[in-house]
């Protein structure tokens, strides 16, 4: 998200009520939008084509196809994601803007090959017994995906929120009619509709790209040279997004919590929706995140190395540390109160929407401990992007660890100790690196400036 605190510096200029609402609710939408269309859609998907008359069953493995197709393209991708914009990133500050749009030609070159054979052996192998068409639409849907995580995460570096919000808008709102339009093939109909919508997503994106950059040629691959490598970047992308779903993951292969639902896909019944639901309830946390660290701590974090690059006094820099420092505590400390909030309002109506949805309220309790996992994972996110900016790879790495192999391994001890430990395993492994996280950050900022001066 780095780049956003631009535009909600501009609201929040405003000094009144209106602008600081305004910038909480453009971070909020910025922040969270695409992810709350994807399962927002998906959900409306499901619950649409129900009403209309479609197989129950049908519904149940479009969604869990979908699932999986989101999961393993983000743990696939998340690498380059993060190596990809570091690379853009350091081509811009030396102005060489020309290199940008071969060089991502490049990246989606590779990433659609690599996405593609994987998708094309999975198909014809581990999803023999399926129907042709199912296959096919599985392969595109997948490469598909893959190339929108390259090409939003790319668009993201540029500032281009509204936009990615207005594709995403546009892209589910193809898939959301596509797939009701064609509901009466079941299965294959409502995944022709994902697969269109999707098409239209990426297609838009990259037209934005394109018009965003001048180049004089198509390809390039200077990102794939020794300098330009960040293979640190690469492994904390795929560790963090395999931490991610490490839980869902450990649900769903565990045969007294999961069911198969078509070829080798299983989903679990009692974890995945309270888990969905779960997520919605950040979306204040992730608008507070986005305000205080992108626009307080950012501003002292460029008053800070401005000051070392530029030579200024050491009164000066030890000043905007300390202001930066300030910004950090308050940022954490306002995501908290939110997020505090957030889960009174998750205990308030979870009930009722669980009611709602249809949904036994023997959930309550997952949805519960869900929710704080949830509003954990916010003040990890925050934690991260102070250390991507302090440029503490090594460390951003070791917590990516230490969540992926927490969550997978107190995931697994809850299953061992019953259904009343569900969803602990997941609250407890961010509840870890977060506490970690905030020991070796608190470290880090009393030796800022010796690390800076020495370590360099």
């Amino acid at each position: 998200m780095a780049g956003i605190g631009f535009e909600l510096r501009k609201l929040l200029r405003k000094d009144s009520l209106l602008g600081l609402v305004q910038a909480y609710a453009y971070a909020g939408v910025i922040g969270s939008g695409p992810w709350v269309l994807s399962i927002v859609g998906i959900l409306a998907i499901g619950l649409l084509s129900a009403s209309l008359g479609a197989s129950s069953h049908g519904v149940t493995q479009f969604q869990v196809s979908v699932t999986w197709l989101i999961a393993s393209s983000l743990i696939l991708t998340g690498g380059v994601q993060l190596a990809f914009t570091r690379y853009v990133s350091d081509r811009l500050f030396e102005h060489k803007h020309d290199t940008v749009l071969p060089n991502l030609h490049g990246v989606l070159c590779l990433v659609l090959m690599a996405a593609g054979t994987l998708a094309t052996v999975l198909a014809f192998t581990a999803f023999a017994g399926e129907s042709v068409l199912y296959r096919l639409l599985m392969i595109a849907g997948f490469t598909q995906l893959c190339a929108i995580w390259v090409l939003t995460i790319f668009l993201s570096g540029l500032k281009r929120y509204r936009a990615i919000l207005a594709m995403y808008a546009l892209g589910y709102g193809i898939t959301v009619g596509a797939a009701l339009l064609a509901s009466n093939w079941a299965l294959e109909g409502l995944l022709a509709g994902f697969v269109l919508g999707h098409f239209a997503l990426l297609c838009g994106m990259w037209w934005l790209t394109v018009r965003s950059f001048s180049a004089t040629e198509a390809v390039r691959f200077d990102f794939l040279k020794p300098q330009h490598r960040y293979p640190s970047l690469l492994i904390i992308g795929v560790l963090y997004n395999l931490a991610v779903w490490a839980d869902k993951l450990v649900f769903w292969f565990y045969p007294d919590t999961s069911a198969a639902i078509i070829g080798p896909l299983r989903a679990s019944v009692i974890y995945d929706l309270p888990v969905f639901m779960a997520y919605l309830f950040i979306i204040p946390g992730m608008a507070v995140f986005l305000v205080r660290i992108e626009t307080d701590f950012v501003d002292y974090h460029e008053r800070f190395y401005t000051a070392v690059r530029e030579g200024g006094s050491l009164e000066t820099i030890e000043s905007m540390r300390d202001e930066m420092v300030l910004a950090i505590r308050q940022g954490f400390a306002e995501i908290g109160k939110i997020q505090t909030l957030a889960l009174l309002a998750a205990i308030i109506v979870g009930p009722t929407v669980l009611a709602a949805l249809g949904i036994s309220a023997l959930y309550l309790p997952l949805f519960h401990i869900q929710t704080l996992g949830a509003s954990l994972q916010v003040g990890l996110l925050a934690l991260l992007n102070v250390f991507f900016y302090l440029d503490q790879r090594a460390l951003v790495l070791r917590l990516c660890a230490l969540l992926c192999v927490s969550n997978l391994a107190l995931t697994a001890l809850s299953l061992q100790l019953g259904a009343a430990f569900y969803g602990y395993g997941y609250a407890a492994a961010v509840l870890l690196t977060l506490l970690y996280g905030l020991f070796a950050l608190d470290r880090k900022l009393h030796r800022l400036e010796y690390e800076t001066f020495m370590l360099r």
